[in-house]
């Protein structure tokens, strides 16, 4: 009997130590739950994913994830935002318009493949929210400001090349975006079906070299006169 009352006594001790840890560290705890959160959704899809799991993986409570970030859809809707904060913050470290016109592009391309390779779980939260025709995505006005400068950097870089004579008057900088997005994200999110059904591991690093040589290849050939 004592004994269970210790382990008791233990179990209800614990949501007051999470919560004096998220008030002496409230940046540190939303960041844990957003760690937490994001390791969830990629893994078990949004309705897949558990606030109680999620809780458990940021060594807190449900409390403090309710008070930081409301229900589970405006976490998600966060993690999402998260997700695409990263890589277009990345992006525009590259300063792409600051190279010749091929090397701008070349550079994005690069980027873009080795992003994805290293952030499986941003290709797992794109498989999530295209599943869900891009329910969350919508509600987000701070990811569409981020992608208008993307596009409004690329065109600037293509419209160099154009002036430069390298580039075809009808590049355009969408359609090259997604040529360099869908090279890289088709053969990582196929990477078991497409092994297995060629006989050939994608993830070899010699096949990965040669897939990212490709993705530059096909992109420039694409829009070079």
């Amino acid at each position: 009997m004592n004994d269970s009352g210790g382990n008791g006594e233990k179990k209800r001790s614990r949501r007051p130590s999470a919560e004096r840890t998220a008030q002496r560290d409230p940046e540190r705890t939303r960041a844990a739950i957003l760690d937490a959160a994001t390791r969830e959704f990629a893994e078990n899809g949004m309705g897949g994913a558990r606030v109680d799991a999620i809780a458990e993986r940021a060594g807190t409570n449900k409390r403090m994830l309710y008070h930081y970030f409301g229900d589970k859809e405006q976490l998600y809707l966060r993690v999402l935002e998260e997700a695409y904060v990263g890589i277009r913050t990345a992006e525009r470290a590259l300063h792409i318009g600051d190279r010749s016109p091929e090397e701008g592009i070349s550079e994005l391309a690069l980027f873009t493949w080795r992003y994805f390779l290293q952030h499986p779980e941003f290709l797992s939260l794109l498989g999530t929210e295209n599943l869900h025709r891009a329910r969350w995505l919508r509600q987000s006005v701070r990811l569409k400001e981020l992608h208008s400068h993307l596009i409004g950097e690329l065109s600037d870089v293509l419209e160099q090349g154009k002036k430069q004579g390298v580039f075809i008057e009808t590049a355009d900088p969408l359609h090259v975006y997604l040529t360099i997005a869908s090279l890289g994200y088709f053969y990582l999110s196929n990477q078991y079906t497409l092994s297995t059904i060629f006989g050939r591991d994608l993830m070899e690093p010699t096949h990965l070299n040669a897939w990212e040589r490709h993705i530059v290849h096909v992109t420039l050939a694409s829009i070079k006169r």
